[in-house]
């Protein structure tokens, strides 16, 4: 009998998740005498490479991995989003996400939930056991409840996030010595709620790794200045991890998935700049810097990453295409981004997909109108002000990728072929008997 069998008695089985927000599978797999622990955890159970969501960005993905559901669903589709009838954009927090998330479906079964920093659920939820708020998150005085749990975290010097910022200079030293503070506070609070708490679905993220392949990818990729250290790092994530699963007891599922994949950048694309240059936007004035700013006669604009919306008649304020032009208008626009090249002549599109290919459900009428889903190398931005140039370089070397997500199942009977994100939420309430709509999901259990 272990200590959470003594402590709870037997009320049914028991999942641990942690996100590892970014990491691709691919470079876990490729280092298996590096990253021993999840080399254990695949050897002993189940591991393999799973497709993101379209779009591969932390804000839509995470209200999908936790609900199941596609941005259709959740309403959240992005960093930045908007409502119809407006150019006035939002930026999406947890009760924007109109999909159930999983942690209610656990609650609302009998059952206790401890959630830690997943993006997107600020203001934490008071039905949860307990519970602080990840990216896009205030101070952990806001962020955390209950007041015990905002005591202990802010003794442990516990961020939310890493400092982004510092990763912008050329010498990354105090990037990586916050990035490491952070993971290791990140790694004390799991670790003591994973003891101490009566819980049975434990969520925790650690949202350091995606910064981290944000400003030092290039250097893993190709052996640069700052390899060692990139490395080191995941050893170290990989170590607490280890020490993690250590800590749970035989009736308890440990899963590990990141929400996208990650490559080398080598170009970021500032798509509105594109629509400039070919004629699909203009703006008033001489001074735009928000979308307010666009003109009458703009066709087409962009929201990051790689969101494409008609300037609709009737839609938008100052829509400018009539309804009966918006299939030509649409498939005008299509064509011209899926032959769209960067400086060496790669496509920039993987695939250029229509609202009505991607997404489904109640929320789908704020959908983009087509989503660029990149080759690698090619990093959509849409800012309205910043660049005269449509492919340029910033400070970060790496960047999301649709493919190679990364999905750890400590059971030898997953089976994690042919999965994506929609497919976890459903798969953790299988491994915890709790009943649940399989019609609600857009995946399915994968044991």
């Amino acid at each position: 009998m272990g200590l959470f069998d003594r402590l709870r008695g037997d009320e049914g089985p028991r999942v641990a998740f942690f996100g590892i927000d970014g990491v691709p599978f691919s470079l876990l797999d490729d280092h298996p005498g590096e990253f021993e622990h999840l080399a254990a955890l695949a050897e002993e159970g189940s591991a393999g490479a799973i497709d993101s969501i379209v779009p591969p960005e932390s804000s839509a993905c995470w209200p999908s991995l936790t609900t199941g559901v596609n941005p259709g669903e959740t309403g959240v589709y992005g960093f930045q989003d908007r409502e119809n009838g407006s150019y006035d954009t939002y930026v999406p927090m947890g009760r924007d996400v109109q999909a159930t998330r999983l942690w209610k479906r656990v609650t609302d079964a009998g059952r206790d939930a401890t959630v830690m920093n997943v993006p997107v659920t600020f203001p934490p939820e008071e039905d949860v056991q307990r519970m602080v708020s990840g990216f896009l998150s205030p101070g952990i005085d806001r962020a955390a409840q209950p007041e015990e749990l905002r005591t202990r975290l802010d003794g442990l010097d516990y961020k939310i996030d890493v400092n982004a910022k510092l990763g912008h200079a050329d010498d990354k030293s105090d990037f990586i010595e916050d990035a490491h503070e952070t993971l290791d506070a990140r790694f004390e609070a799991f670790k003591h709620y994973i003891r101490e708490d009566d819980w049975d679905l434990f969520f925790g993220v650690f949202m350091t790794t995606d910064r981290v392949n944000h400003f030092l990818f290039r250097d893993y990729a190709e052996g640069g200045e700052y390899h060692d250290d990139f490395i080191d790092f995941y050893r170290k994530v990989d170590r607490y991890l280890g020490e993690l699963r250590g800590l749970l007891d035989d009736d308890t599922t440990m899963m590990v998935a990141s929400d996208h994949g990650f490559t080398t950048l080598e170009w970021e694309v500032h798509l509105n700049e594109w629509l400039r240059q070919e004629g699909w936007l203009s703006y008033d004035g001489d001074d735009h810097e928000e979308l307010d700013d666009i003109a009458e006669e703009t066709r087409a604009y962009s929201l990051i990453p790689g969101r494409f919306y008609i300037n609709l008649e009737g839609r938008e304020p100052r829509g400018s295409v009539p309804e009966a032009d918006y299939e030509a208008v649409r498939d005008e626009l299509r064509a011209e981004l899926e032959a769209l090249e960067g400086p060496d002549g790669t496509p920039v599109a993987d695939r250029v997909e229509t609202k009505e290919e991607a997404y489904r459900g109640a929320h789908a009428d704020i959908a983009p109108d087509l989503t660029v889903i990149p080759n690698h190398g090619f990093d959509l931005k849409a800012g309205f002000k910043g660049s005269d140039e449509v492919f340029d370089t910033g400070p970060r070397n790496g960047m999301h990728s649709f493919d190679n997500a990364c999905l750890f199942v400590d059971d030898p009977e997953a089976s994690v072929r042919d999965a994506d994100l929609y497919d976890v939420a459903p798969t953790i309430l299988s491994l915890m008997e709790v009943d649940y709509d399989r019609s609600e999901f857009d995946g399915a259990s994968l044991v």
